[in-house]
């Protein structure tokens, strides 16, 4: 998986003459609505298409998972996040472009595209196996990676909250045994009821409520997250020389490690390169073929010009966000209470296996997934006040909701391409089904199942970004000569 997706975001790259910076002016020009026609072709512009995308994007992955990566794999993993993000941009320019120019439109007038009509249109019909394998793995990765996650973390958040108050044995926050490896309490499923109501609200209404939504929702909710993690950074201005010099270093050449992690500084490097790879796909969804079907959806007849948008998400989603994330948990000092700092800091694999049996090191607790993050924030905001914490509880709320709404437009068009349009209606029920079973869900379960339906998902797309690459240069070449 991450040798597919850095080499054909490299191969995508030098093929196409790194349009991640030549068209990066023109993409926020387009994005500003300096092209924008309301007469042409499409159900969003392209600033609601952006927002529509970023708002699947800018997610748990900018908070659970970047602190998972730096939880397992240190801060050497916010290098590999950015390197996914630059090479991944040059993906979404083309798996964006590719999908205006070959969608379609159904009988209702909208628009239906994506990579599996890529596949069928651009590679012609006996490449249809693959666009069926696609959408076939798109309808369960918005199952996985764009409901269940996210309304576990968002339930999972809530319920650390309510306990806080209320304490773990109360009614409402006692889990209750049901098998010897699961457990609920009735916190979790008011959660699950709650959730998925309010995504059932927005999801029936389709494309356009969702784009209405979440053109409102998406920049409101990263210009919480900015300033409080702009404020955190600028109160540790003193650290963050110090910060980037972890990120590079244990990117490269990382301490010597026990535990979990021994046998050498490749494989340290090597599991610091997947963490910070895996999530990094995760954060932005580049070459994953998710957002070419919110992109599918702009009001537009230059692919192109949709594509110099699309590539502007992983810049504002990792390279942005993330980066602001993992700084805070640097700068703070949150890092610490990670598996990875064990693993570099204790002095024998004995020390290291009692650390992670007891989830205490030396005294610390071990933290991990939003929780991490809401910890470095309490901390770091606790010269202006002691509620830091409460913002990443916001930010869950938000970018989860988001993330399940525009998700569930992915999985609604790959329900159209494989059943017709009938099938919809049906499939939004399950998805809103699943958004309850999420939240009252396992967290290693629901990451592995994501995980996987979401690397399935991906090589047909890379396979149709890597054959299409020849159009992707004509169109290209075509756009910026003429207009």
């Amino acid at each position: 998986m991450v040798i597919a997706l850095l080499g054909t975001g490299i191969y995508t790259t030098i093929i196409l003459g790194f349009p991640q910076i030549k068209y990066l002016k023109h993409g926020l020009k387009v994005t500003r609505g300096d092209y924008d026609n309301p007469n042409e072709p499409g159900d969003l512009n392209h600033f609601q298409a952006l927002t529509t995308a970023l708002s699947a994007t800018v997610g748990i992955g900018n908070i659970a998972g970047v602190a998972t990566a730096i939880y397992y794999g240190g801060p050497g993993a916010l290098f590999w996040m950015w390197i996914t993000a630059f090479f991944g941009s040059a993906l979404k320019f083309a798996e964006c472009t590719l999908a205006v120019e070959y969608r379609d439109f159904d009988s209702k007038g909208m628009t239906a595209g994506g990579p599996m009509y890529t596949i069928e249109k651009g590679l012609g019909i006996k490449w249809r196996w693959l666009a069926i394998i696609f959408a076939c793995f798109a309808v369960i990765c918005s199952f996985a990676t764009g409901n269940a996650i996210q309304s576990f973390t968002l339930s999972d958040q809530i319920y650390s909250e309510v306990s806080q108050v209320v304490g773990a044995e109360h009614w409402l926050t006692i889990k209750h045994q049901l098998t010897d490896w699961y457990s609920v309490s009735i916190q979790q499923i008011i959660n699950g009821i709650l959730i998925a109501g309010i995504s059932g609200l927005v999801i029936i209404g389709g494309i356009k409520r969702i784009g209405n939504v979440t053109s409102y929702l998406a920049p409101f909710m990263a210009a919480i997250y900015f300033t409080a993690a702009m404020l955190i950074v600028f109160a540790n201005i003193t650290e963050i020389p110090s910060s980037f010099a972890k990120i590079f270093s244990m990117a490269f050449n990382p301490p010597a490690a026990v535990g979990g992690v021994a046998g050498g500084t490749l494989l340290v490097i090597m599991n610091t390169m997947l963490w910070g790879v895996k999530r990094g796909l995760y954060s932005n969804e580049a070459g994953q073929g998710s957002a070419a079907i919110a992109h599918s959806a702009a009001k537009t007849n230059f692919p192109v010009r949709e594509g110099a948008v699309a590539m502007l998400g992983p810049y504002i989603d990792t390279i942005i966000i993330c980066t602001l994330t993992g700084l805070v948990i640097l700068c703070t000092g949150a890092w610490k209470h990670t598996e990875f700092y064990v693993s570099i800091s204790a002095s024998s694999i004995e020390e290291y296996n009692s650390a992670i049996t007891l989830g205490s090191f030396r005294g610390t607790d071990l933290i991990n997934g939003s929780l991490l993050t809401s910890f470095a924030f309490k901390n770091g905001l606790s010269w202006l006040f002691n509620y830091g914490d409460k913002i990443i509880t916001l930010s869950v709320l938000l970018f989860a909701t988001s993330t399940v709404i525009s998700w569930s437009f992915y999985g609604d068009r790959a329900t159209e391409y494989l059943f017709g349009e009938k099938a919809i209606y049906w499939y939004r029920l399950i998805y809103i089904l699943f958004v309850f079973i999420g939240a009252n869900a396992g967290i290693e379960t629901v990451w592995a199942f994501g995980d996987a339906a979401l690397g399935f998902m991906t090589f047909p797309n890379l396979i149709a970004i890597i054959l299409l690459s020849n159009k992707l240069k004509d169109l290209s070449n075509e756009y910026f000569e003429k207009y």
